[in-house]
């Protein structure tokens, strides 16, 4: 599967070494503005290369749109972009034609396939998540047309994590510091540990939060369209994802239904919840709170140290990998993480026009 949604819809194309990558959009309505400086102000947040936490591999990630775009609007056709590749030394990878990284896509890729494009991994490597980016900047000016906000932040590296509440963090400081952390007392710890991790050549993994603001009642469907599992299922399938909640996730288990339970208020003629536990959706749908969550990602596989691992004729030997890796991958994750909650959000909201006679 090289496609993401149902309404709104993108399929990505290309490989981390090869002449490009890029994604061809279905589903834009004609008329929607089109702006190429806010898609690549977006793709600068997660390009390689941008400070001293992230890989050092030197990509301006420039956004060229191929069609579906006429005097700075869409037209209602596909739209495309690209992104050309620039920087791949695919000589660093030539050890690995043979060897499998552990934790890696290797092993199962060449097993799956019978071929495996071993040059910064193919279609496994993260590089593929920039056209995400590129979708998910137009899906979040569609969601502004209609008051709707998204966020991502780095909540926890590590072991080292942001304690204040959603309610307390000012996300207008998300990108004061590299690690892209509000709360910037616990942002310079973190940046220390990735340093600290990095010169002993090792990677470290976290979390990143997200949030949207402004959803209205009424996106998703009960059954198998619920809204949580289009956003698990969008955030699952990023690169290095191992976990997923939304609302108070699992420690709702150590709630009594007493406890965990949103009881619904009437405000000036709107009802809404009190709490919210529930992460903003309930039965599978929005409710109109605001929707929070949580993903979890593992450190990176490709680590600067000597590893014991096999060879595809199944030997025993050591690899040491060469290239260039992020220790740490959750700064350039915050901007896939919103994209692709902006993707399902403006997905969902489209096929909710479709949902009754009006």
């Amino acid at each position: 599967m090289n496609s993401f949604g149902r309404h709104f819809r993108f399929t990505t194309f290309g490989e981390s070494h090869g002449v490009a990558i890029g994604v061809v959009i279905d589903g834009i309505p004609a008329g929607v503005p089109i702006d190429i400086a806010l898609i690549q102000a977006e793709l600068d947040k997660r390009k390689p290369g941008q400070s001293d936490y992230t890989t050092q591999r030197k990509e301006s990630d420039t956004v060229q749109i191929l069609s579906g775009v006429w005097q700075g609007v869409s037209t209602g056709s596909p739209l495309a972009m690209m992104i050309p590749n620039e920087d791949a030394h695919s000589q660093d990878y030539e050890q690995m034609a043979k060897v499998y990284r552990p934790s890696h896509a290797d092993f199962t890729y060449e097993t799956k396939y019978g071929i495996r494009d071993y040059r910064g991994g193919g279609r496994s490597s993260a590089r593929e998540t920039a056209c995400r980016v590129a979708v998910g900047a137009i899906a979040k000016v569609m969601l502004e047309h209609h008051g709707i906000e998204v966020y991502a932040w780095v909540q926890q590296v590590g072991s080292i994590a942001s304690k204040c509440s959603n309610e307390e963090l000012d996300f207008s400081r998300i990108e004061e510091t590299p690690i892209r952390c509000p709360d910037i007392p616990v942002a310079l710890e973190m940046m220390a540990e990735i340093d600290k991790v990095r010169e002993a050549g090792d990677t470290v993994g976290g979390i990143v939060s997200f949030m949207a603001k402004g959803v209205p009642v009424g996106l998703g469907s009960p059954i198998y369209g619920k809204l949580q599992a289009d956003i698990g299922a969008a955030m699952l399938g990023i690169n290095a994802v191992k976990g997923f909640q939304y609302g108070s996730g699992f420690e709702s288990v150590e709630l009594r239904g007493s406890e965990l339970n949103d009881m619904f208020i009437n405000t000036d003629g709107r009802t809404h919840t009190r709490t919210n536990n529930s992460g903003g959706i309930q039965g599978g749908i929005s409710n109109g709170e605001d929707i929070y969550g949580k993903v979890a990602f593992k450190p990176v596989a490709t680590i600067m140290q000597s590893q014991n691992t096999v060879d595809s004729t199944g030997n025993s030997t050591v690899l040491v990998a060469k290239g260039r890796h992020d220790a740490c991958v959750l700064p350039r994750a915050v901007p896939i993480v919103s994209a692709m909650l902006a993707v399902v959000l403006i997905d969902h909201l489209l096929l909710n026009k479709l949902s009754k006679w009006q």
